[in-house]
């Protein structure tokens, strides 16, 4: 009976993750439902104000607009009545199988006590003894372990290869020696755990292409579908073109150290595994987030910016890779300060995002901006509803076009790059390790870890993507800095 106690645990425990995995994707659905609403009344706005006067590119970009909209939302409800039916079927798959458990523990715990026959009472004494443990238990409540319940974070970290890990960390940090060449690899259990806190500290990560590849790898890219051509029935039919090119992505570093206590190492397996993944995680994001944007393509993937404001091929430009383009005045312009208000502000921006093309991605959109840039977006979109409050038509979203607005600190103010991200290649290599060593800080007390992993990329349709400035600011490839490379100067 013991044995299928645990089975039935280890069930209910994978449901529930999964359970909880279908709950997280409703709360967003929930959010992107209310997104579409402002979204929707934006659009019949936009409608409602086109008259004889309205320029024809305006009236085609609404026209386009509200076709995709309409696209997206159906697509949109029937993957979400998908989720709630899942999640139905989850949830009771789980009360089915806590009942059998709940059965079979109470069989276990009174051998002669029928299912009918109440439980014998916890003596006050032995509850008020429990409700102080729980009381006095550590809680980690920075988002709830990487996403996962308290239980089944303790059971990760108690695996034998976390733990044997872990223990190499600690034996590491208690030499009184120093450690050379020595790696820590990590158990692939975690690799799933560091990439998740890659994920959540870049913003942008969602939105590219990324592939995971061995080593050097190819992109096959397709030329634009040739148009058919019409003839006699019977006469005989044309050629048609459909050429192929490719780019090659090889791979860059990123990382460095991060010194840690020696008082926390000797702290829980929890404590020390929850540092070591956060830190680094949120290291290696934000360095991910400044090179997909304004990656110099030395020792770096290829930024979006970088690419659109080239004028003219790169000498070292393949051969195999699809026809250059220059888009520094087609893809790359500048909102004036009297177009920068109001309803002309989305007007022009919905005349900048048209220079993206779609045809080669049908991923979302996304908006890159400043905190500053976004609330200057939400304050020329504010207005009173009929209730006489304050209220503004942004709900994360760019209004009447669509797309995730990103806010990120390192883009400079009045500042929008926005595309299509399924356009942007990014390649993640194997071999994410960490190594450490205790003497590095001896004096202040502190062992230092060591992250490293390894990425490259570029817009390989850099037509998809645009950059423009507002307020009458410009866009350059030269306003974000890196973080010096003094290790290596």
């Amino acid at each position: 009976m013991a044995l299928k106690q645990l089975i039935l645990s280890r069930k209910i425990a994978e449901k529930r993750d999964a359970l909880k995995a279908l709950r997280d994707k409703q709360a967003e659905q929930a959010e992107k439902r209310a997104a579409y609403k402002v979204r929707e009344s934006e659009l019949e706005a936009a409608i409602n104000e086109i008259d004889d006067n309205t320029e024809e590119a305006v009236k085609a970009e609404v026209e386009a607009a509200v076709a995709e909209f309409e696209a997206e939302t159906a697509a949109f409800e029937a993957e979400a009545a998908q989720t709630e039916a899942d999640a139905a079927a989850a949830q009771a798959e789980i009360d089915g199988m806590q009942a059998e458990l709940d059965a079979l523990n109470q069989r276990m715990e009174h051998p002669g006590q029928t299912a009918e026959q109440p439980e014998e009472e916890v003596p006050a004494a032995e509850e008020e003894r429990r409700r102080e443990r729980k009381a006095n238990m550590p809680m980690n409540t920075r988002n709830r372990y990487f996403g996962m319940t308290r239980d089944a974070f303790h059971s990760f970290v108690a695996r034998e290869d976390m733990k044997g890990f872990l223990t190499r960390v600690k034996d590491y940090a208690a030499q009184k020696r120093a450690v050379t060449g020595g790696e820590l690899t990590i158990p692939e259990i975690m690799l799933p755990l560091l990439r998740e806190v890659v994920e959540e500290s870049s913003k942008l990560l969602r939105y590219v292409n990324l592939q995971s590849v061995p080593g050097r790898a190819r992109q096959t890219i397709m030329g634009s579908i040739p148009e058919a051509v019409w003839t006699e029935m019977c006469a005989k039919l044309n050629e048609l073109a459909l050429g192929f090119s490719g780019v090659e992505v090889d791979g860059y570093k990123v990382g460095g150290y991060i010194p840690v206590c020696n008082a926390l190492l000797a702290d829980n397996d929890v404590q020390l595994a929850s540092q070591i993944i956060y830190a680094l995680g949120r290291a290696i994001g934000l360095a991910l987030d400044k090179a997909i944007l304004y990656g110099t393509d030395v020792k770096m993937p290829q930024g979006i910016v970088t690419r659109l404001v080239q004028t003219a091929a790169p000498d070292d430009y393949p051969a195999t890779a699809p026809a250059w383009i220059d888009l520094h005045t087609t893809n790359v312009t500048s909102i004036t300060a009297a177009n920068s208000t109001g309803i002309k502000l989305f007007q022009s921006t919905l005349k900048a995002f048209g220079a993206a093309k779609k045809k080669y991605g049908s991923g979302g959109k996304f908006f890159a901006m400043n905190e500053t840039t976004h609330m200057t977006y939400m304050s020329e979109a504010m207005n009173f509803n009929a209730a006489g409050a304050v209220v503004t038509g942004m709900a994360g979203t760019m209004p009447v076009i669509g797309g995730d607005i990103v806010e990120l600190d390192f883009i400079p103010d009045n500042v929008v790059i926005a595309g299509y991200g399924e356009a942007y290649l990014l390649v993640e290599r194997a071999g994410t390790v960490i190594d450490q060593s205790e003497h590095v800080r001896f004096i202040e007390d502190q062992t230092v870890f060591r992250g490293v992993a390894r990425y490259d990329g570029m817009p390989v349709i850099p037509q998809a993507f645009v950059a423009f400035g507002i307020n009458g600011a410009t866009v350059s490839a030269n306003a974000v800095t890196f973080a010096e490379d003094t290790a290596n100067a």
